[in-house]
């Protein structure tokens, strides 16, 4: 692989990693699997690790396509997963979060953990650009550059989410530590957290619908 892919492979790496912060995604996922066995929380580890790389991977391929297609814009979508996000936060601050997740039927893992904490709207974004990006090539006519640029895309986007996945299945042994008092605490710290991460996507998602405020 030549260096300009090698830096652009390690660019979409930081930025992904940056973007969709596995030790920031943490302290929900242990308020959220914390009532279940380890063998299960660690199972729900990877899935959410898969759902976030299942959807980045059609966000890389069909993102544009499917936003243009839907006429959904991208503060919309913004817009939204903070909503999704606002939601969550404020069942874990009123402590329900935790206790409600060893009783739900819908897999934590796919919502809200999956989508749209990890693969959310800054890191469909995010991906899209590089898509974007690895596509123009200095020089058109060599389409082994552009298979190169996807190459390294790839296989960031693949290691983002090893990183992820083992982030996520390690942190289930603080559990044990921090016992049932310790994950209360743990919920409402998240809730907290993510309540601000929600709002801050509202915000900019209400600022790129109206850029005069």
């Amino acid at each position: 692989m030549d260096l300009i892919d090698l830096t652009f492979g390690l660019q979409a790496l930081v930025t992904l990693l940056v973007i969709m912060d596995p030790p920031g995604a943490t302290p929900l996922f242990l308020s959220l699997v914390s009532a279940k066995p380890m063998r299960e929380q660690r199972k729900l580890a990877w899935q959410a690790a898969i759902t976030s790389f299942i959807v980045i991977t059609l966000f890389a391929i069909f993102g544009q396509w499917i936003l243009d297609y839907l006429k959904i814009s991208l503060p919309a979508l913004k817009g939204a997963g903070g909503l999704l996000l606002l939601l969550v936060a404020l069942e874990l601050l009123k402590g329900d979060g935790s206790r409600e997740a060893g009783r739900r039927s819908g897999n934590v893992a796919l919502v809200p953990l999956g989508t749209p904490l990890l693969a959310g709207p800054g890191a469909i974004v995010a991906i899209m650009l590089f898509v974007q990006e690895a596509s123009t090539s200095s020089n058109p006519l060599d389409q082994s550059i552009q298979w190169n640029r996807y190459l390294a895309l790839a296989l960031a986007v693949v290691i983002v989410h090893l990183i992820i996945g083992l982030t996520l299945m390690y942190s289930t042994k603080i559990v044990a530590v921090i016992k049932e008092s310790g994950v209360e605490l743990l919920a409402r710290i998240a809730g907290l957290l993510l309540a601000a991460i929600a709002v801050e996507m509202l915000v900019s998602a209400i600022r790129e619908f109206f850029p005069t405020i």
